[in-house]
């Protein structure tokens, strides 16, 4: 068995140096990319079903997005830190410390998640409302929010389960937990909110099941000895200031999902004062559509990341350097062609959700510019992917505020100022564009500098 055991580890080193990086990138991602896809087609399969319910009801799926965003940030700051922490141990061949640090981290999540959970459920109205909920939207997004909230703690571990599959190379181990509560989702969201006629509320109960199926699955394969890092309670007493550095490795993902969470509250509440519940609608629309066609670029970006953490604890610089290069030109083509379908039928993707004039007027003018903005994103997201899977902490906190945070929230508030809607309409899209031009030098220099390997690949 222990002979067994060693030879798949092996096996497993030799994949992750030896193999050609494009390869390698491809089989890691394309898991990852389908795992991302079907994640945003239940995100969109909830927008499309509650959208029959009315404008409201639409506004309320965007604004609990905020609330789900800030889920997202925790599970990803945990799993993202220690799946980075991780991949870099098993590079080392320390498979011990590596499962510490997935202990560490699955034990964060529950605990996180349960206090998010409960304050939120205390704090229902408020936070819906500091979220962007106007007073007609209030009552679908508390109904929604509901069992997000009770969902979350097996939500917030699903994400860092994920992550640290993912990290290990096991992306479609990763990817059989998340498709899986994807569909049942799907199916689901018609069950509960026509046939058992529980309206919105059918919507958010469909959504925290699926959660935990896909959490059950997940847990499992760690359970069942599909991973090298292993989980026990016992190791939680071995290294408790390793949570440490869990967050600060992480900290870049709750950077960037968290100024997510911040940039949709500050969207949805001046949607809502230049157009009221037609435009928090339509941008709700615009950014399940353009993030599911950005989910494209992340799910190959995903695909990198354990692949430069791995090659990077193992001293394989170069490995680092070329499958950085393969993701983001293989991005930039994945995501223009998506982009050009997009534009084409942008007025026709809204109204798939909302057939409403004001809806898709609103949407129509926005959804277009950011398609535009999305051919500057590969080169950010491989960038950003980059620095946190080698632990460049400071430089990866950096660029994950920078597009949601730095940039987004004051030129929202100063276009909205002085353009009204179309401020709303058109600032992230701005916003992406400079991201590009402030992450460049700084990843080229970067990549310049990598020293020589210190062993051959």
């Amino acid at each position: 068995m222990a002979q067994n055991l060693q030879t798949m580890r092996d096996e497993h080193y030799e994949k992750m140096t030896k193999w050609p990086v494009s390869k390698l990138v491809i089989t890691l991602g394309i898991p990852t990319t389908i795992s991302m896809l079907v994640s945003n087609i239940y995100n969109m399969a909830d927008t499309f079903f509650v959208s029959s319910l009315g404008n409201s009801a639409s506004g309320a799926v965007g604004v609990v997005f905020g609330l789900m965003a800030i889920i997202q940030a925790f599970g990803f700051m945990f799993g993202h830190g220690a799946g980075s922490i991780i991949a870099r141990k098993l590079g080392g061949r320390d498979e011990h410390s590596a499962s510490v640090f997935a202990t560490l981290s699955i034990a964060a999540c529950l605990v996180v998640g349960a206090l998010i959970g409960v304050l939120g459920l205390i704090f229902i109205e408020p936070l819906m409302k500091l979220l962007g909920s106007t007073d007609t939207i209030l009552p679908y997004a508390r109904g929604y929010g509901i069992y997000i909230l009770i969902a979350c703690p097996v939500t917030m571990t699903s994400f860092a389960l994920n992550n640290i599959l993912r990290y290990e190379g096991k992306a479609f181990f990763a990817m059989i937990g998340l498709t899986i509560g994807g569909f049942l989702n799907i199916i689901g969201d018609p069950i509960f909110i026509f046939v058992f006629d529980m309206g919105i509320e059918g919507a958010g109960l469909s959504t925290a099941l699926s959660q935990l199926i896909s959490f059950g699955i997940l847990l499992s394969m760690f359970l069942r000895g599909k991973t090298q890092s292993k989980l026990s309670p016992k190791l939680l007493k071995e290294n408790p200031k390793g949570i440490f550095l869990i967050m600060a490795t992480g900290f870049p993902s709750l950077c960037r999902q968290g100024l997510g969470s911040i940039s949709t509250m500050i969207l949805n509440n001046l949607a809502g004062i230049c157009g009221g519940d037609a435009a928090v609608a339509a941008m709700s629309i615009v950014n399940r559509i353009a993030f599911f066609i950005f989910a494209v670029g992340l799910g190959i970006g995903q695909g990198f990341q354990p692949v430069a953490s791995f090659n990077y604890g193992a001293k394989i610089y170069s490995r680092v350097k070329k499958s950085f290069y393969f993701t983001f030109i293989t991005g930039e083509i994945l995501l223009g062609a998506f982009v050009i379908v997009g534009m084409l039928f942008s007025d026709h993707l809204i109204g798939l959700f909302r057939n409403d004039p004001a809806v898709i007027a609103i949407g129509t003018t926005s959804l277009k510019l950011q398609l535009g903005a999305l051919f500057f994103h590969p080169l950010v997201i491989c960038s950003n992917m980059l620095f946190q899977s080698i632990g460049e902490n400071k430089k990866a906190t950096f660029l994950s505020m920078l597009r949601s945070g730095i940039l987004f929230i004051p030129i929202i508030l100063i276009l909205t100022k002085l353009f009204g809607l179309f401020g709303v309409q058109s600032a992230q899209a701005i916003a992406d564009v400079l991201a590009f031009f402030v992450t460049a030098p700084m990843v080229f220099r970067f990549l310049r500098k990598l020293p020589a390997d210190e062993i051959k690949s």
